[in-house]
Order: C-alpha cells, then structure tokens, then sequence
C-alpha cells in the first residue's frame, strides 16, 4: 500500500511479531560450521561472498576512515542487524574495531564463533551503550525488516558521535528491477519486508531523524544482479533453499547454484545500467550526524 501523505510503501495488513518470526526459522541464519561436511563447494561459497562483498567493504570503509570518533574514545564501527559477521569480519581486517548488534541469537553466536567478530544480541531500541560512543553505524538491508525504522534511525543518531556517520542499504522500490517483475520482484520479500523505500523516502527519513546525506550508490555487487537473479527464478535462490529444504542432495545444490550463479552474471550488465541510471535495485546511503 502507498501512504496519501508520504508516498511510503508499506505492507498491508502488517503481520504480527508472533506471525512474522516463523518466517524467520533457525536454518536463516546457515551457519559456515553446518556447512563445512559439505566438501569444497562451501570454500567456493565463503569465498564468492567475500569477493561480491568488497563493493560494500570498501563504501563502509571510506566512510569510516572519514569518521570522528568521541573525544577519549578509540574509533569504533558498529552493524546493526550483522548477521553472521562477514562485514565486520572484513572491516576488521582492514584495521578497525567492529561491533556486532543482531536480534537473532544464532547469527551473533555464528559472528562470534566463526567470523571471530564481538557481537551482542538484542535490539538497538534501547542499544545497550552510550551516548557519542560509535563513529560509524551501519545498518545494511534492516530498515525494511523495522515496524518502526525511525526509531532505530534515533537511536543511531544518539550513538554517533559528533560528525559520525551512519550508512545504510534498502532496496530500491524505484528501481527498474523493481518496474520489470512488478509483484515478483525479491526486493519486495512478503512478508520480511514491511516497508518499501525510495530514494527519497529514505533521504527524508534521514533528515527528519537528524542526518545530512553526503553520498549515494545505486550499484551493489553483492545484491543488484543476484536480485534479479531471484525474481525471474526464485526456486534457485541458494538462501531460501537452505531455509526450506536444507536435505537438498550435494549433487542437486551444486547444479542449482550453478544455475543461479549463471543467472547473475547474464543479469549483470543490466543491474550496471540501471545503476549508472540511478535506478539501481538498492541503494546505499553515506548521511553524517547534523550538528
């Protein structure tokens, strides 16, 4: 549904947090360790991830590197929502102290475990530390997952410290991807997704919650061509196959995850032009704290 007012897309009727976390099961959150009996192929996979995520890697990293930490207080980049860790896991190899913040128990213990990435479960609203304490905040693909994105944009705003940065990735609900598969397009996820972003949605956000947006991507990597990828064929998408059919044989996954990964390399040049349109599929924001 679209707001009259705001022009916000939003999914109506919202499910409730007792309907919404079945849609969430244990095997989310696939973990490298589960995996690892698995032969070669999951080597291949975790290292695919590390270099589709370098795009994300080195956009977080220049924004933390530009960062102001507190006075007294060593730089600090914290993930909202980090999953199993691979970003701060890399961020951290690149020489900064990382912080892990996820509702989910089974992802901060994966980010602790196998990534080595300190990581704490629980939510940002109220985040469990103080004011000014964070340089960089960075929340990818979660303020579309929010009943209540503000909030944790407030709470974000409150950690930062003066000239600190806040970066954040949705998915683009103006895109062409999103245009082409209409209702099948993956950026929509019913029932995950409560909120559906534009550009500027999330840039008036932003400044209604305290930030300047200084810096604007619309190409990722990791999540444009693999997004249309899994809206023209979902049945192949490698994460929902985890989740809801994890005895899938050796054989059958490897087949279809080359399938998949044939799929987002023909999907590629289109996913680069509709970037360099500024009609990429997500979009990444740099915003910095206002004075």
């Amino acid at each position: 549904m679209e707001c009259e007012q705001c022009k916000l897309l939003r999914l109506d009727p919202v499910p409730t947090p007792a309907e919404l976390i079945s849609f969430y099961p244990k095997p989310y959150w696939q973990s490298a360790e589960q995996s690892s009996q698995q032969s070669a192929v999951t080597a291949l996979e975790q290292n695919y991830r590390r270099l589709v995520a370098w795009d994300h890697i080195a956009f977080l990293d220049k924004a933390a590197t530009h960062s102001k930490p507190a006075e007294g207080r060593a730089p600090l980049v914290m993930d909202v929502g980090c999953g199993g860790g691979l970003l701060l896991s890399m961020m951290r190899e690149r020489g900064h102290r990382v912080l892990g913040l996820d509702f989910s128990l089974d992802a901060a213990a994966i980010a602790w475990r196998e990534n080595l990435v300190p990581a704490v479960c629980g939510s940002l609203v109220p985040a469990p530390l103080p004011d000014a304490s964070v340089s960089t905040l960075s929340m990818f693909h979660l303020l579309e997952h929010l009943y209540e994105p503000q909030r944790y944009l407030e709470e974000a705003h409150r950690l930062l410290a003066p000239g600190g940065c806040l970066v954040v990735q949705v998915p683009n609900a103006d895109s062409w991807t999103a245009l082409l598969f209409g209702e099948s397009w993956n950026g929509y996820d019913v029932p995950r997704h409560l909120q559906n972003f534009r550009l500027r949605d999330l840039e008036i956000l932003l400044d209604q919650c305290g930030f300047a947006v200084v810096r604007v991507k619309h190409f990722s990597l990791r999540d444009n061509p693999a997004g249309f990828a899994i809206s023209l064929a979902p049945s192949l998408d490698p994460m929902a196959r985890k989740v809801w059919n994890p005895t899938e044989a050796p054989a059958e996954r490897f087949w279809k995850n080359l399938a998949h990964l044939a799929l987002i390399g023909l999907a590629l040049p289109f996913s680069a032009l509709e970037a360099l349109c500024r009609a990429g599929s997500t979009v990444m924001v740099e915003a910095r704290k206002k004075a």
